[in-house]
Order: structure tokens, then sequence, then C-alpha cells
């Protein structure tokens, strides 16, 4: 099962599967990695407003020479600001210095308040139906618009009521971390994946898992080109390693086809030790439809 180099989104748009993803990077260091990956071949960039590093994101690309119409950006509607959709857009346009976004992503299905509270007045699909007018109004702005974080649950909901089907949803994807059935029903409705800290996280556990050893040895590559790799192996789903290290930047992008044999070894490493490292608990908003949670 080779794996993917783009995904075709339901927009018709082709999403790189390699990206570089930025949450935790500084300014000072994401500027540096983000123009080191796009002269290295990247040419997919992940950020959001929630990260606080829009603007250096914008002038890594910037620095880096890249057309920007040769580049897939992404960003995300931060929490705090689901009452106020259309300005936060125009602010993240700003800030990443860039005509128009690639794919605009509902961050977590979790209005806030400015101070960092659960805002329980207002409703998530709401802020869904006005991310959808403005992606309707502004077609020279937005490519597509899409979710992160969303669960089987909270999906049906949306797609009960939605005009529009998100374009992809950006879940914690990694073999303690497998979510088939989150998988399943964004394909069942063409909706693609993007899966964030594919390493499980930053002092990973998986990199001296047994199974990941075994198969990066057989491949002669390190335990995190299989991480990486085990993402892009699957059917509409791209993945987005984050580092500001060039030559950990390299490295990341060595993409290995496995067997299918290889992927079920992978995936069964969740039998034994499940591991959601990103948990939603910090919004107020409580499981969010997770069934690990429950």
């Amino acid at each position: 099962m080779p794996a993917s180099k783009t995904v075709k989104l339901n927009t018709g748009a082709e999403m790189p599967t390699l990206g570089l993803g930025t949450w935790k990077s500084q300014p000072g260091a994401v500027e540096k990695a983000v123009a080191h990956a796009l002269k290295n071949g990247y040419r997919h960039i992940d950020t959001a407003t929630a990260y606080a590093n829009e603007k250096e994101v914008g002038l890594g690309i910037k620095e880096s020479g890249v057309p920007r119409e040769e580049i897939f950006l992404t960003t995300k509607l931060n929490n705090s600001d689901q009452r106020d959709v259309e300005g936060a857009l125009k602010r993240s346009l700003e800030a990443l210095d860039t005509p128009y976004l690639d794919l605009w992503l509902m961050h977590w299905p979790c209005p806030m308040t400015k101070d960092g509270k659960a805002d329980k007045e207002y409703d998530w699909l709401d802020t869904w139906k006005e991310m959808e007018r403005v992606y309707k109004a502004n077609p020279d702005k937005v490519k597509a618009i899409g979710v992160s974080n969303f669960s089987v649950p909270y999906l049906r909901r949306l797609l009960e009521h939605a005009t529009v089907v998100p374009a992809v949803n950006q879940i914690e994807l990694h073999p303690a971390c497998m979510q088939e059935d989150i998988v399943e029903e964004c394909k069942k409705h063409g909706i693609a994946l993007t899966a964030y800290s594919p390493l499980g996280s930053d002092a990973s556990p998986l990199l001296t898992n047994p199974i990941v050893e075994k198969i990066a040895k057989k491949y002669n590559v390190s335990p995190a080109n299989i991480l990486i790799s085990l993402q892009a192996n699957r059917p509409q789903v791209t993945v987005i390693p984050k580092s500001v290290t060039p030559s950990r930047i390299d490295q990341n992008a060595k993409i290995v086809d496995l067997t299918e044999e290889d992927v079920k070894e992978l995936a069964s490493i969740e039998k034994e030790n499940h591991l959601r490292v990103c948990k939603p608990y910090w919004t107020g908003w409580g499981n969010i439809g997770f069934p690990d949670l429950e």
C-alpha cells in the first residue's frame, strides 16, 4: 500500500500528504523552520491563530522564495474567536501576510471566551454556519474549510446541518491513538484527515516501541520515519510532523511504502497501550464525544 504524495480534497484541490506542523514552534525559530522546510521540498505548512506564530510563519514563507501558489497553507479559527468568524479570518490573513488560505479549520468544537473559559451561551454549530457563509462569500480568500478535533458524534451533528461538507478533519493520529471510528466516518463522507502528533508526543514512548523499532530496522530508517509513514500510507490521510530542527525536518520527509502487514502490526500497538495525548478537558467542554474519554 504505497504512501500517497497528495490527497484530493472534496473541493478538487490536491493537498500535499506531508506538511510541517508548527504547534509549540516559537517565534524566532519557526520562521527559519518554515523557510528551511519549503526550500527543501515541503509544500504544506500548518499553523493556527492559537499558536501565536502566524506572523512568523508568513515571514518564513516569504523568506523561502517559494511562490505562494505552490504552497498549501492551513490555519485555524481560535476557540475565543468563534463569535467573530469574519474578523478572525481577516486577522489571520493579515498576520500571515497572504491573500488567501488553502484551508481554514475550526480548531475545536469548543467556543471559549477571551479570558479562557467555556462560552456555554454559544453553539459551535453556529460557528460552522458562519464559516460556511464567509467561505461562500470569499472564494478568493478561503479555498476550503474544515474542522479539527471532531469526534464521530460531533461530525454527525455537523453533517446533519452542513451546507458545506468539511474538506478535512485534523485529529491526533499515531499507533497508540488510531481513531479508526473517525477515519471511517470521514472517508464515508469524502472528508480527508490530517494527522497531528504522529510521533505520539514530544518525548514519545512510541519511538522506542519494539514493533516500531523492528519495522524501522527493516526499512533502514528511523522510528520517527515509520510513525510518519504510517499516516501517509493510510488512504485520505495527510500528516504534519513538527520540528524546528533543520536536520529533523529533512529526515521527517523520508516517507516509506509500508506493507499491509506493517500497518496491521503498528495498529496493534494501541490494543496494549492506548494513549491520547491531546485531551479536550482544558476547554471546559468535557470529552466532546471521544469514546475513550467517556
